[in-house]
């Protein structure tokens, strides 16, 4: 099954997606948009686009895992997107992940305004790679 993964952020959400046999989870891209209504559109047309089968939403949980202002936003865009897709959408905890893609591309050196572009798809990717273990530790 092709899932497909999003980093929700306030300018930047990062999109990645999984192979067919979930075994790996691929940066695709990275949405530009503050509205939104634009958002979910432009997310379910990359979800459309990638043949999307799932798609897994990081949700922003506070450290002890409290749920603060960030994720109730996040698990209402969810919904929408739920709506916008008619698709299965899970909500998946992200915390340290943004922490996480900055350490990796720190590792391959990626700096200025390279960094900026890439570090919410990368995001998206450790989200994305979290989920599968989940899933596959689960089976």
């Amino acid at each position: 099954m092709i899932i497909m993964s999003v980093d929700l952020g306030k300018a930047r959400t990062g999109i990645a997606v999984s192979d067919k046999g979930e075994g790996f989870a691929f940066p695709k891209t990275v949405i530009n948009e503050y509205n939104t209504e634009k958002l979910v559109l432009k997310i379910a047309d990359c979800a459309k686009e990638l043949s999307a089968e799932e798609i897994v939403v990081g949700l922003p949980k506070n450290m002890d895992g409290s749920l603060g202002w960030r994720a109730e936003e996040c698990n209402e865009i969810g919904e929408k997107i739920k709506l916008a897709t008619s698709l299965p959408v899970v909500m998946w905890d992200e915390r340290c992940t943004t922490i996480s893609a900055h350490t990796a591309l720190n590792f391959t050196d990626t700096r200025g305004k390279k960094r900026k572009n890439v570090v919410d798809a990368v995001a998206a990717v450790i989200i994305l790679e979290d989920y599968l273990a989940y899933k596959k530790n689960r089976k």
